[in-house]
């Protein structure tokens, strides 16, 4: 669905995205993770073309952009930096100018269109009231209903629960994952570790314009080669292993060792009592961590 090679931008002296190879493949939820700075944004407007690459290629569905951007856009929604809008028109009535002067847009379709799009954003009961008056969580929504508009192939979102409170950005997650299990390539960039873990399925990380990590997140997650056991009789289990436990936190024991199932009988043949047991894995902070340089750990954890 998306794929760069050499993808590299300057501006300048400032090298933004450096040497960008992106493999986003039909059917991903893609999280595209960076530190604000890291060229994420940048990245975006060279995918749709609004800025020239300085050098190497791009393809968005199959084909060269911005060459194919007639063939191409109208099968992409997006939403990249702050949503635009007329603040002295409706929500509505932005939507049904956004989707006029936009290319592919049916007229005969439009309002319809405009119904859903609002609906699945949960603005569907918004008065008429200015966008102006909106609130920052609100345009957003605005934003991702413009994405919509069109039923898109390719969803590419720039930060899209910005502005929005946990119960918005709970539903637009579930709203992403609606559309791609309904066939939508979804590509999202952001810089929340617990948002791109919970929602996507593949992950790239950039770190001062450079790819560092790209692959499946479960893959990315492997275990550690410890296990977590949780017990009451934390004591207990520590004297028992002793000299394989590497950390003690109240009930919670971390053991060096990865079969997990001859632990758990180990540790109930003993008499401890096992509340749950099982296999360390990395956190998406880990692998972020561990791939970037010291001073670019500027992506929020939570």
């Amino acid at each position: 669905m998306i794929r760069s090679g050499g993808l590299t931008k300057r501006f300048g002296r400032i090298l933004a995205v450096d040497d960008l190879d992106l493999d986003v493949r039909e059917g991903d939820v893609y999280g595209f993770l960076g530190a604000n700075g890291s060229g994420k944004t940048t990245t975006v407007r060279m995918l749709l073309g609004l800025v020239l690459a300085t050098s190497g290629t791009v393809e968005v569905l199959g084909r060269p952009m911005p060459a194919s951007a007639g063939a191409v856009l109208p099968q992409v929604g997006a939403l990249i930096e702050a949503p635009a809008a007329y603040g002295h028109l409706s929500g509505r009535a932005n939507l049904a100018l956004f989707d006029a002067m936009g290319p592919g847009g049916r007229r005969a379709t439009r309002a319809g269109r405009i119904d859903d799009a609002l609906d699945r954003v949960g603005l569907g009961g918004v008065d008429d009231r200015p966008v102006r008056a909106y609130s920052l969580g609100m345009q957003q929504r605005l934003g991702l209903a413009h994405a919509l508009l069109r039923r898109p192939r390719l969803l590419v979102l720039d930060e899209p629960t910005n502005g929005l409170d946990p119960q918005g950005i709970r539903e637009i997650r579930r709203l992403l994952l609606e559309l791609n299990e309904a066939g939508a390539t979804v590509f999202l960039s952001s810089h929340l570790l617990a948002e791109v873990e919970q929602m996507c399925t593949r992950v790239g990380v950039l770190d001062r314009g450079r790819m560092v990590v790209q692959d499946q997140l479960d893959a990315l997650r492997r275990p550690t080669g410890r296990v977590v056991v949780h017990t009451p009789d934390a004591a207990a289990a520590h004297a028992l292993l002793d000299g394989r436990v590497e950390q003690v936190d109240g009930h919670r024991l971390l053991v060096r060792g990865d079969d997990a199932a001859a632990l758990n009988a180990w540790l109930v043949g003993a008499g401890i009592r096992v509340e749950s047991l099982g296999p360390e894995l990395r956190s998406l902070e880990d692998v972020v961590l561990a791939a970037t340089r010291p001073g670019s750990d500027r992506i929020a954890r939570s």
